[in-house]
């Protein structure tokens, strides 16, 4: 296995391990399970089920070991606590949000001042 593949839980390198996965195999380092959800380049919290694959079956359990047959591993499977907490913190602020996104307020106000120019050089 390459070098550039890392453990989903601890971010440990993965480079001594054989692809494709084995179903129960294990990192050396913290000893998770890596057939798993987490560690497939089509988990994706923000998908239905958190899976892009339309087709595959649910699995409730994202971090234990799975017998999904669209399974691929992952190069940037793990993600560090900090930015856990930052998608998390993101999420909830868009899912809570009480109006438009500072984001969108500047959209719209960039329009409003082309606008403007617009009218501008049509009334001259």
């Amino acid at each position: 296995m390459s070098a550039s593949y890392t453990c989903w839980k601890c971010g440990g390198p993965l480079q001594e391990l054989l692809l494709p996965l084995a179903r129960h195999e294990e990192c050396p380092h913290c000893r998770a399970q890596l057939h798993v959800c987490r560690m497939c380049v089509y988990f994706d919290t923000a998908a239905p089920q958190q899976c892009r694959e339309p087709v595959a079956e649910n699995v409730s359990d994202k971090q234990r070991a799975n017998f999904c047959g669209y399974f691929q591993i992952n190069p940037q499977a793990y993600a560090s606590p900090s930015d856990q907490s930052a998608d998390s913190h993101r999420q909830l602020d868009a899912l809570f949000a009480d109006g438009p996104s500072e984001e969108a307020s500047q959209a719209s106000s960039s329009e409003d001042e082309l606008r403007k120019q617009l009218e501008q050089l049509f009334k001259e």
